[in-house]
């Protein structure tokens, strides 16, 4: 073997000039360590939303609402930069309470945490809530339930219902929940109970509503848009539930005769590490073992804080993305087998 083989490709130092967001990841696809697996990230992501007949997946974990993240995603939404989420419930909880006009606020993570619970403040690290609006929240919650009545639904139907519900009362189109419900695109909590919502689902409950969210027809259903789809991406920010949700959908596919072949992209933006052995951290060659990601998958993992990388990731999507126009999915759940799938041309 040739030492060319290994010194055909220099590294180019990042100079600093005017230039958009994206020109500057195309810069550093020349560069080392995170900053080049951001920008790899982005060029993945490009590439994945320029194939046909591909859906892509995002899993939300972390609490990316009360850090500011929630218009980076209702816009990824509304522009089709995905096309199916994956959340933790605690994400559209808060995401929910600032669509009915309710803030998080700036705090420090250096407060004195006996005082905060004297005052009814709560907080996230170094952003703060009001727990009186909260509990209003939960009971708000509670509340809509019982107008729903004693229904057997999947968390996807649940949330499309309070979509519905927010839009009703004017929150505006800057929410994940309203996004997704007026751009029908599907959103699962597959840990629903784990959330504020869950809460407010318990009080309902103990009002004596019997209202059944079916995680398991959550499993069905999120199962058969992998196998209707003509390619999936994943993108994933941070790990958990919402990752393992997306990811056993390719276990469940081949037990069930269905040869999907394991996801054609996958990104990550995790601050967790493989060596610990949890699934936030563990790598998507872990992931072809096991048969979730494709052998031949382009796989972009990106060892950051997410709050630092998604801004930076969807300001220069949004540059790169205005050359085309996407030829994205359109779900239809009315259809005689349970879902159908066209892909708009």
């Amino acid at each position: 073997m040739h030492l060319n083989v290994f010194t055909d490709n220099p590294t180019v130092p990042i100079d600093v000039k005017d230039r958009s967001i994206s020109e500057l990841m195309d810069g550093m696809l020349k560069t080392g360590f995170q900053g080049r697996k951001l920008a790899e990230s982005v060029q993945a992501w490009h590439n994945m939303l320029k194939e046909k007949n591909m859906t892509v997946f995002m899993g939300l974990s972390g609490a990316m609402v009360p850090a500011g993240m929630r218009r980076v995603i209702s816009y990824m939404i509304r522009e089709r930069m995905i096309d199916c989420l994956v959340s933790t419930g605690a994400n559209l909880f808060h995401d929910s309470h600032e669509a009915l006009g309710k803030k998080h606020y700036v705090g420090s993570h250096l407060a004195d945490d006996e005082k905060l619970f004297k005052h009814g403040v709560d907080r996230i690290y170094d952003v703060f809530a009001v727990e009186e609006e909260f509990r209003a929240a939960d009971n708000l919650i509670a509340d809509f339930a019982e107008q729903i009545g004693e229904i057997s639904c999947s968390s996807r139907e649940f949330i499309y219902l309070l979509g519905k519900e927010l839009v009703r009362r004017g929150a505006a189109e800057d929410s994940i929940v309203v996004s997704a419900y007026r751009h029908n695109i599907p959103i699962f909590v597959p840990a629903l109970s784990d959330s504020s919502i869950g809460i407010g689902l318990t009080i309902a409950r103990r009002r004596g509503l019997k209202l059944e969210i079916d995680q398991i027809k959550d499993v069905d259903e999120v199962t058969q848009i992998v196998e209707k789809s003509g390619k999936t991406g994943v993108v994933y920010i941070g790990g958990g539930v919402p990752k393992n949700f997306i990811q056993q959908t390719e276990v469940i596919a081949s037990i069930l005769g269905i040869d999907v072949g394991g996801h054609d992209y996958a990104i990550q933006y995790t601050a967790d590490a493989p060596h610990w052995g949890g699934l936030s951290g563990c790598t998507f060659d872990e992931a072809v073992s096991w048969g979730k990601i494709a052998v031949q998958a382009k796989k972009v993992q990106v060892f950051v804080d997410a709050t630092i990388a998604l801004p930076i990731v969807a300001h220069a999507l949004r540059e790169k993305c205005r050359e085309f126009e996407r030829n994205a999915p359109i779900f239809n759940w009315k259809g005689p087998e349970g879902l159908d799938i066209d892909y708009k041309e």
